[in-house]
């Protein structure tokens, strides 16, 4: 009888974690993917397409220069340079990526979010005031600030789709290692993504979104623009 009981067992448990109404979709690697009927459409969904393995080579799992700053980023004051797979095209799939940031000091990188990846920093130089925003389930209007100093070799974490920063307190040039768990982790800048958006949101929606004055929301999109 107890081995009847647990045969019987094993086959609903398999059935349940086998069943479609259980199975999830990967997270997105685009930011949108408008359905069509159209069979002769060309398909792009989640990556890239895959090279035939036997001509791949050691190049496409191979990159450089994170020993020294990358892109220059006059608004940020800075500089930053990433590993994605548009140049390390055998990161297609693997759900993996990194990247380098130097900041000047007294320079930040504004409020953003990674939408498709939790990002993991390690502090090379200088001093860095980091956090990410928490929401507050008992209050969706206000959210909870997690915040740190981190020195070189402190290392921190930013939940997937938080906002959050990262401020160069220090004197001196500050460095940080990010790697992310997307091969395409996109970056959204919340200021510039709201106040430079093309074709721009109504004066009206931003005036009483921010409670600002429209003069003064003039004076934002003239800084992030």
């Amino acid at each position: 009888m107890s081995m009847w009981w647990f045969i019987t067992t094993l086959a609903i448990t398999a059935f349940i974690c086998n069943s479609p109404v259980y199975a999830y979709d990967n997270n997105p690697l685009q930011d949108i993917c408008v359905a069509v009927n159209d069979s002769q459409a060309a398909v792009f969904v989640n990556g890239k397409i895959c090279k035939d393995p036997k001509f791949a080579t050691a190049n496409d799992f191979f990159a450089s220069g994170l020993n020294v700053s990358g892109i220059v980023v006059p608004a940020i004051g800075g500089a930053a340079k990433f590993v994605d797979v548009d140049n390390m095209p055998g990161l297609n799939t693997l759900g993996i990526s990194t990247g380098r940031v130097d900041l000047d000091p007294q320079r930040i990188v504004p409020f953003h979010i990674h939408p498709r990846a939790t990002e993991l920093i390690t502090v090379l130089e200088g001093i860095f005031y980091v956090g990410f925003l928490l929401p507050d389930p008992a209050n969706f209007f206000k959210s909870r600030l997690i915040s740190k100093i981190l020195y070189p070799g402190d290392v921190f974490v930013n939940p997937i789709g938080l906002i959050h920063f990262q401020y160069n307190v220090g004197k001196k040039k500050a460095v940080y290692l990010a790697a992310f768990n997307s091969q395409k982790p996109e970056l959204i800048i919340i200021p510039n993504s709201i106040f430079a958006s093309n074709p721009p949101i109504m004066d009206d929606v931003l005036s009483q979104g921010f409670q600002l004055s429209k003069t003064q929301i003039a004076e934002l999109r003239r800084k992030f623009s």
